[in-house]
């Protein structure tokens, strides 16, 4: 599968609003399969990590990262 979540247009536009948000890319998603076999996914909440900068511009670019994030991990 893959992700449309974190894609370079988004990145390029979070940047172009806050150039030191590079230290929070790429988005970072882990799957893998715990002890009892099921497959397990976890994520950086983009909304939660961008809050840490203080630029209200970045909102709707986290929450629309967020958003498409969310989905694919349902998608799995």
């Amino acid at each position: 599968m893959r992700s449309r979540s974190c894609n370079p247009n988004l990145a390029y536009r979070a940047l172009s609003q806050e150039t030191e948000l590079g230290l929070f890319l790429p988005c970072n998603v882990i799957v893998y399969e715990n002890e009892q076999g099921k497959t397990v996914v976890t994520a950086i909440n983009p909304i939660v990590a961008l809050s840490r900068i203080e630029n209200p511009q970045l909102e709707p670019i986290a929450t629309e990262v967020s958003t498409r994030l969310q989905q694919v991990i349902e998608a799995i």
